[in-house]
């Protein structure tokens, strides 16, 4: 059964480098008032949150169950189609 704060936290870092890539919403309004969204920081925004979801994913391989490996793989995937473009 997956861990509902690593899928908090994989849902957390994948939603704060889609809201610097300009995808906003309720969630990620806030990161945008902190200044986290400016143009000269919104790439590098989103650059560390794929380091961070990189990292966890090298970190938990092998630990985690089937669900939570197939939610970090894919926000992996998302994030990195999206910064190559």
């Amino acid at each position: 059964m997956a861990n509902p704060e690593f899928v908090g936290l994989v849902h957390m870092l994948q939603a704060t480098a889609e809201a610097a890539l300009g995808d906003l919403n309720a969630a990620t309004s806030s990161a945008a008032r902190d200044g986290l969204l400016a143009d000269d920081r919104a790439r590098q925004t989103a650059e560390r949150s794929l380091k961070l979801l990189t990292m966890l994913a090298e970190k938990t391989r092998g630990n985690l169950d089937f669900t939570e490996a197939d939610l970090l793989t894919g926000a992996i995937g998302s994030l990195r189609a999206r910064l190559d473009n």
